[in-house]
């Protein structure tokens, strides 16, 4: 059944019930504050008392008076919740010699002590009981009734209140829950739209709720898809790209191993295997750059350490600066002695990697290469500046495209160095862009890190 399981309908259902509770309970603490106020300020018992002993005063016959209390007895037990003929209220008549005249059933022949004119208590049985005397003419007339506990109080309250409770609970959940039945109308035929698509189809989806609270869930739906779509779109065409790039130096590797196969010298093997082992070099390169971008766009975002990204620089240009000292290089560091920041490591290294490998591989020998870091107000500023020829005004904007190698035919390379770079920059939650190099010549890729 809807109402067992886990949906709206059983929390409708379960809110309402428990709003009826607390309905209930805030009655209940009215009606007992109420009562108690009404007290403080007039005891019923005392009115009734006082009322009763004025009739009494006007009558000087016994049996009349008799009958009188008799008659508030019967009148009184039937006036009373349960109907209950003996009654909770009663009376007990002397006159003024004591003599007993009337006693109700529950008494007998119980003396009540009481002094006139106030509401007292004494105990009978072991159930406190309020009791008032009033003396009037030849009689004089006790009254009692048990004292209202919240005990005794809350159960009458209950009895008299639940009732409309319980009437006005249809007519509230019943329509709430027809609210709820219809509101989700929408929600299940934008999932019925959504099980009757292909896995293949990605198109928006069209749906147009009239609901103000489903129309974002529509517009989010809507804006996945295109993401999806997008994305899907994106890998076909790295898988495409990457396909193409890796045919060279495969078709490269099997010329050369067929060359090496049937070199009639030496010179000629040894140039074959020369050119085999760059092709495989390449090869790999490239190999090695597809899975950099593979786990930047698809591994979770890791818990950065805490590091020193000073020392962590000094040990990376330490690894580049043969590559920079084969080709005649100024390779240099302006940082401070230390600088603690929280970031990933092997985000970050693949950044300065491909940037380095960049400016060593691209520019004449004999370039000055110099790497900044810097801490500002709140990011952490990296900078790489060469003053070699630069890249051109017109190439800027694509040079972080995913295999943009640019218009230089001598230029090595799958074009993959700087699509990394930047997805690595969006992974560290920072950016990177292109501007002037050292002195206003070459190149320099400016690092921006939270």
């Amino acid at each position: 059944m809807t109402l067992w399981r886990r949906s709206l309908s059983r929390r409708i259902f379960l809110v309402v019930l428990a709003s009826f509770v607390l309905v209930l309970a805030v009655l209940q603490a009215y009606m007992w504050l109420n009562f108690r106020q009404s007290l403080a300020v007039s005891q019923p018992l005392s009115r009734l008392g006082s009322g009763l002993g004025e009739a009494l005063a006007a009558i000087d016959d016994e049996a009349q008076a008799v009958a009188t209390v008799q008659a508030m007895q019967t009148i009184y037990g039937h006036l009373r919740l349960g109907g209950n003929p003996t009654g909770t209220l009663v009376f007990r008549l002397e006159d003024r010699q004591g003599r007993l005249l009337f006693s109700a059933p529950l008494l007998r022949d119980r003396a009540l002590d009481a002094p006139p004119g106030r509401v007292s208590t004494m105990d009978m049985e072991g159930v406190p009981y309020w009791v008032y005397r009033a003396d009037a003419g030849r009689w004089r007339v006790y009254a009692a009734e048990p004292e209202r506990t919240l005990a005794r109080v809350v159960p009458n309250n209950t009895r008299a209140v639940l009732p409309y409770l319980l009437i006005a609970l249809p007519l509230v959940l019943v329509p709430a829950w027809l609210a709820v039945a219809l509101g989700l109308r929408p929600l299940r035929q934008l999932t019925q739209r959504l099980q009757r698509r292909s896995p293949d189809d990605l198109t928006p989806l069209g749906f147009q709720p009239r609901h103000a609270e489903l129309q974002p869930l529509a517009e989010a739906l809507d804006g996945l898809l295109s993401k999806l779509k997008a994305r899907i779109d994106r890998e076909r065409a790295f898988i495409q790209d990457a396909a193409h790039e890796l045919r060279t130096p495969m078709a490269v590797i099997a010329t050369q191993a067929h060359a090496l196969g049937g070199a009639a010298d030496a010179g000629q093997r040894r140039e074959a295997q020369q050119q085999l082992e760059s092709a495989i070099a390449r090869a790999s390169h490239l190999t090695q750059q597809l899975l950099d971008l593979a786990r930047l766009d698809d591994a979770p975002t890791a818990a950065a350490p805490l590091i020193d990204v000073a020392h962590w620089l000094r040990q990376v240009l330490a690894d580049m600066a043969p590559a920079a000292m084969a080709r005649e290089m100024d390779l240099s560091l302006v940082a401070p002695d230390r600088l603690m920041a929280t970031v990933e490591p092997a985000a970050l290294l693949s950044i300065m990697q491909n940037l380095l490998a960049n400016a060593i591989g691209h520019t004449p020998a004999g370039t000055r290469i110099v790497v900044t870091l810097a801490d500002t107000v709140h990011p952490l500023c990296l900078s790489v500046e060469d003053d070699g020829p630069g890249i051109p005004p017109g190439e800027s904007a694509q040079v972080f495209e995913r295999f943009h190698r640019g218009a230089d035919p001598l230029t090595r390379g799958a074009g993959l160095g700087l699509a990394i770079v930047q997805q690595a920059a969006v992974r560290l939650g920072g950016e990177v862009r292109l501007g002037p190099g050292l002195e206003g010549r070459g190149a320099g890729f400016h690092l921006r890190l939270p």
